[in-house]
């Protein structure tokens, strides 16, 4: 993010947000499931305090109406905070799960979206998740979807919180892809808006 002139900063706790431009939740392992009301079915490996730390930070930043953006887990956690929902284990995780590397796929973005501005109707991402969103939290548009229809990005509505599945921090400057969604793009997109 430096090269983007964002300075990171690592919380394990809820900061003095006052302190800070804006939000990015980070990928990660998966999601506690009791926090989208469901039981244990395909959930993997999780961290159940790690999860409620980030949701009490995500609360800060929403409360004070701050940019968010989250990526891969970072999504689904945005899209559980307005109270949406999860597929544990997604029927074609295989398309979609880190096996060694990243797998790749195209998709295609919503008109009118932010993502749509940013990369046009269809592109190549790349993915690393089994998990992904269902039903979409209060405020929350679904804005790309995967070849196979596993949601790939959203946004709120009215709020500037955003997220996508994908990993732009994989797909830019030295990881840039030949054929591929440039992440630089995205990433400019919320540090502009922060």
């Amino acid at each position: 993010m430096r090269q983007l002139g964002a300075y990171p900063v690592t919380a394990l706790h809820v900061p003095d947000i006052s302190k800070y431009d804006g939000l990015l939740l980070p990928g990660g392992g998966d999601i506690d499931p009791r926090l989208f009301g469901q039981i244990a079915r395909g959930t993997r490996s999780f961290d159940p305090v790690l999860d409620r730390i980030q949701l009490a930070i995500l609360r800060a930043f929403v409360w004070e109406r701050k940019p968010v953006f989250g990526v891969c887990k970072g999504m689904q956690l945005i899209n559980i905070f307005f109270g949406g929902d999860m597929f544990q284990d997604l029927a074609g995780a295989k398309a979609h799960e880190y096996i060694g590397k990243d797998q790749h796929h195209g998709s295609k973005a919503q008109p009118g979206s932010e993502l749509f501005g940013l990369y046009g109707e269809g592109f190549v991402v790349n993915s690393a998740h089994h998990q992904g969103v269902d039903l979409p939290g209060k405020g929350i548009l679904y804005t790309q979807y995967a070849d196979d229809g596993v949601v790939e990005g959203l946004e709120h509505c009215y709020l500037p919180v955003s997220g996508v599945q994908w990993h732009p921090e994989r797909l830019c400057f030295a990881h840039k892809k030949e054929g591929m969604a440039d992440g630089s793009k995205i990433l400019r997109n919320f540090v502009k808006i922060a």
